[in-house]
């Protein structure tokens, strides 16, 4: 065994026992902790999540962006090829599940998705309240904010962000490309030898930086187009196989449930079974208490921080509920009508066979596409949260554009190379930003929910719900939400927010 391979083994040993043992119990703790604290939030204002969708910024500005564009741009990076080929995996791979055991995942992948909504709420309110103002206009924040205001350490907010940069920006992207260029081996089965690759590579890394380039207002529009345009593409064709095979149906839920709840196969073999599977895909794809995703919902200009805590929860919805369940659903309805032959495959493969049995060869092509869509939205989500960070690191202009450029290097070097290595370590940095996120939002959350009681208050008295940081006594200094004249949605202001820079 040469260095690079004991080196995969000891980080994938670290990987699996961080997340079997250690982060899942810490997800779903917090996760079910925030539930009852808020009195599950994520439940209780379901319409007031779709109604916030559709405000209109609340301080205009042309690099401020809409409580829409930040669910897009937090859903593009949640959105991947994981919602694909990690739904596919945990169906297909549940140890000793039998021919359709594993559609059990399903059900916990679901439930997670509840109970994580929670935690997102919790850490994207925690981000809107201890958001900054940049010089550009653009609202900025995410962990690494709020642990330097709220807790009172720069030290840590910059270890978090230098964490969370090795993991999106030189881990998830490249890990994106690699699976991106992969779905070339149905057309060439050589594309890692004869140029495809590279090929495909450097168009992603041009499309890429034609995006990056253009600040976090143009990666907003371009998400607020792609992720809406392919999820509904992607959930027409879940429908049209849930209507043709409308029949299995029944046989299908059937499965996931028996599955879902076979105890002795659970308790049997735990850390392969289909509950620690569906729990794992569900908190890996939404990214719920992760520490991701308040990256992007710091961005969004809004009244008040409960209204964009409310659409993060939403966003997790969309990832799990509504695109892993198009994977899942697809997937399991093959599985019930031909285990044999299902399970012959796993990963891509799976989906695009599960979908050529619906719309025929058709679809795989259409699984390619998605492929492509996916990844290249989340290569752009998971760059804005890299930058975002790098910007609380270092303001420098110079500086930025080199580490644009390592950025689209790493994709380059994803697309060509499975570099097994540098996955193992991006899930131990996301491991490690997970645990320091989750135990920060128990700190401070309890901000959070003093902001729901807030916004819970004025929507009783009939109000459309607006903060100010002197309603919550006691609340740990902020850049923002500092006014006495509260502006109408809409109404260009220059002070409602203070700018940290002109200080």
């Amino acid at each position: 065994m040469d260095i690079n391979e004991m080196l995969v083994q000891i980080t994938g040993d670290i990987d699996t026992w961080m997340y079997t043992y250690v982060l899942l119990i810490l997800l779903v703790a917090v996760g079910i902790y925030f539930s009852f604290k808020t009195r599950f939030v994520q439940i209780r204002f379901i319409g007031d999540m779709f109604r916030q969708v559709t405000e209109k910024k609340h301080v205009e500005g042309e690099r401020s962006i809409s409580s829409f564009q930040a669910l897009m741009v937090s859903t593009a990076s949640r959105v991947g090829t994981g919602n694909i080929a990690g739904v596919a995996s945990a169906i297909a791979g549940v140890v000793g599940a039998g021919a359709t055991g594993g559609a059990g995942a399903i059900f916990w992948m679901w439930a997670m998705a509840l109970v994580g909504a929670a935690s997102a709420f919790i850490e994207s309110t925690c981000a809107q309240i201890w958001k900054v103002k940049d010089g550009e206009g653009a609202f900025r924040g995410g962990p690494a904010y709020y642990i330097e205001q709220a807790i009172g350490s720069r030290k840590f907010g910059v270890l978090f962000a230098i964490l969370l940069i090795l993991c999106f920006a030189f881990g998830f992207n490249g890990l994106q490309a690699f699976n991106a260029c992969s779905s070339l081996e149905y057309y060439m089965p050589d594309y890692q030898t004869n140029g495809g690759a590279m090929i495909v590579g450097l168009i992603l890394v041009l499309m890429t930086a034609a995006v990056i380039f253009g600040g976090a207002k143009r990666i907003s529009v371009i998400t607020s187009i792609v992720v809406p345009i392919m999820a509904f593409a992607y959930i027409a064709v879940a429908i049209w196989t849930t209507i043709i095979f409308a029949d299995y149906i029944p046989q299908m839920f059937q499965a996931i449930f028996a599955a879902a709840f076979d105890w002795q196969a659970i308790f049997g073999g735990f850390t392969g079974s289909v509950i620690m599977l569906g729990i794992k895909r569900g908190l890996y794809s939404n990214e719920a208490g992760m520490g991701s995703a308040p990256n992007a919902a710091a961005t969004a200009s809004v009244s008040h921080p409960v209204k964009q805590g409310l659409v993060q929860s939403l966003s997790v919805y969309i990832d799990t509920l509504l695109i892993c369940s198009c994977s899942a659903v697809m997937v399991c309805l093959f599985l019930v009508q031909d285990p044999e032959t299902a399970l012959q495959f796993k990963g891509i493969p799976l989906v695009q066979q599960a979908v050529q049995n619906s719309i025929g060869p058709i679809g795989i092509h259409f699984i390619t596409f998605a492929i492509f869509a996916f990844a290249y939205s989340s290569l752009i989500g998971n760059y804005f949260y890299a930058e975002s960070n790098f910007k609380f690191i270092t303001k420098n202009k110079n500086a930025l554009i080199v580490f644009r450029f390592l950025c689209l290097a790493a994709i380059l070097y994803g697309a060509v190379n499975s570099f097994d290595l540098a996955w193992n370590l991006a899930d131990i940095f996301m491991g490690l930003m997970a645990m320091m996120n989750l135990i920060v939002i128990l700190i401070i959350g309890k901000w959070a929910i003093l902001a729901l009681k807030d916004y819970e208050k004025q929507k009783k008295e009939g109000k459309d719900p607006v903060f100010l940081a002197s309603s919550i006594p006691g609340l740990p200094a902020c850049d923002c939400w500092h006014e006495e004249h509260i502006p109408e949605i809409g109404e260009p202001v220059k002070e409602f927010f203070v700018d940290p820079l002109s200080k």
